[in-house]
């Protein structure tokens, strides 16, 4: 009877863990992807990290594809995309350069931390986790809990061999990015201070040169690339 008592016992706790849903890095990247298609603008504070070279400011997205970053280092540099044009301020060299995306028949790179950039990431890479499911520490003695996702590129094209998304466990929002170029150099991203749905308007991405810096167009590209 005891023996009886355990067997039916084990087959009931064998019967919730197999009915309970099976977390894969997968799916767990499709729900972070669905949570930024419902966002309709975004705001946070960054911090862009290459190799020896720090850069912070404030980033503002509006979806689809409006883009500004206005940074307090280096002082007073801008980067704007307002969908067919990219503009990047150099106070330092009072340069302003501009590109028409449409006019040389590219798309525009869709920012990683938004719902195109989640669309891009997930049909060129393919993910796992790095520690598993559960929450582990953002970096080495940090207690801020984050899920660690890895994306390896499923194609020699891409430009980063790994990207690593260090997502909010509770936000499902995306807190880091590290991406690892071909050549082994590191570029991160981090998000602080995030702020979604507060109506944000276009006229946020309509950026006025300082009237003694230098124009300098197509910079990019060239219409006979």
């Amino acid at each position: 009877m005891r023996v009886l008592r355990l067997g039916l016992l084990l087959f009931w706790a064998g019967g919730l863990l197999c009915a309970q849903e099976i977390v894969t890095a997968e799916r767990y990247l499709d729900a972070v992807s669905e949570l930024y298609g419902t966002i309709r603008d975004y705001e946070a504070r960054i911090a862009i990290r290459s190799g020896s070279t720090n850069m912070y400011g404030t980033v503002s997205h509006l979806a689809p594809s409006f883009l500004r970053i206005d940074f307090t280092t280096p002082a007073q540099q801008v980067i704007v995309f307002n969908g067919e044009t990219l503009t990047v301020y150099l106070p330092e060299y009072r340069a302003v350069l501009n590109q028409q995306v449409s006019s040389v028949g590219r798309r525009p790179q869709a920012s990683l931390a938004t719902a195109q950039g989640l669309s891009l990431l997930r049909r060129n890479y393919v993910p796992s986790f790095v520690t598993g499911p559960a929450p582990s520490p953002l970096e080495q003695g940090s207690t801020e809990m984050v899920v660690k996702i890895r994306l390896s590129r499923r194609v020699v094209s891409e430009g980063f061999r790994e990207i690593i998304l260090d997502v909010d466990p509770v936000t499902r929002l995306i807190r880091r990015i590290e991406a690892t170029t071909l050549a082994g150099g590191l570029l991160q991203f981090d998000f602080s201070q995030i702020q979604i749905n507060q109506g944000i308007p276009e006229g946020r991405f309509i950026y006025d040169s300082p009237a003694s810096a230098n124009l300098y167009n197509d910079f990019l590209f060239r219409d006979s690339d």
